[in-house]
């Protein structure tokens, strides 16, 4: 999907889910017990947010910082599906099925969330129009992103995932001041992401920083030249 067109969705969602926007929208008893059940929650880095398996209580929208969706294989590895950021929402998948969590959710760097009940949450589904149709909208961009990644894995050399996982994740999650991708990424997770052994990572970011693709700084990583990531990623943002 186009930056634009995710950048909407995502702008369409933050005017939505605010307390401001759902008490001009919704009735004084609805907004009341919205108000009164909602929570800040803060985690540390490394801190599990949810467990794969665990049992949905509720939802989690990050106001504050990054976190990490990801699944353990069948011999212990984990492999990350996705990156939370600043204004995403998450756990209302599982909850809308009806199932416990698939995959854990775990914080990158220290986070602050708003928590919201199952019951409250679903219940806001059911009387707020608007509501419902921006997370139909942010479930039918995850599920293009989802199939995206299968043809990702499938299709691209190691060297194309490697360089359009790096404008995906600047894209996604932003740069700090100095132009460095908003999170530090350890090879192995780098590796991870691009379904690689560690060691073939290493190699790759440092042919990309020879090539003067890329900067590096431990382990933030600043894109020096996006035309020739996407060109050589076939990546059209």
């Amino acid at each position: 999907m186009p930056q634009e067109q995710q950048l909407a969705i995502e702008e369409r969602f933050a005017r939505v889910f605010n307390d401001k926007s759902f008490k001009e929208r919704l009735s004084n008893a609805d907004f009341e017990k919205y108000i009164s059940v909602k929570k800040k929650m803060s985690f540390q880095k490394h801190d599990i947010i949810f467990e794969d398996g665990e049992i949905p209580k509720g939802v989690y929208v990050l106001e504050k910082g990054a976190a990490k969706l990801s699944k353990s294989g069948a011999f212990g590895k984990d492999q990350i599906l996705r990156f939370i950021k600043e204004g995403d929402i998450i756990g209302y998948r599982a909850l809308l099925c009806g199932e416990n969590f698939q995959a854990k959710a775990e914080a990158m760097t220290d986070v602050e969330c708003i928590f919201l009940p199952s019951e409250v949450f679903m219940h806001l589904l059911e009387v707020d129009p608007q509501l419902s149709f921006v997370m139909l909208q942010k479930i039918s961009y995850e599920l293009g992103e989802s199939s995206n990644t299968i043809t990702f894995l499938a299709q691209k050399t190691v060297r194309e995932r490697l360089a359009e996982i790096l404008l995906l994740l600047e894209q996604k999650l932003g740069v700090d001041p100095e132009g460095f991708i908003k999170i530090s990424l350890t090879r192995e997770e780098i590796a991870n992401i691009i379904g690689t052994a560690t060691e073939s990572a290493i190699r790759l970011i440092s042919e990309f920083k020879q090539d003067s693709l890329i900067e590096v700084d431990g382990r933030n990583i600043k894109i020096l030249n996006h035309d020739k990531l996407m060109k050589l990623g076939h990546v059209v943002l």
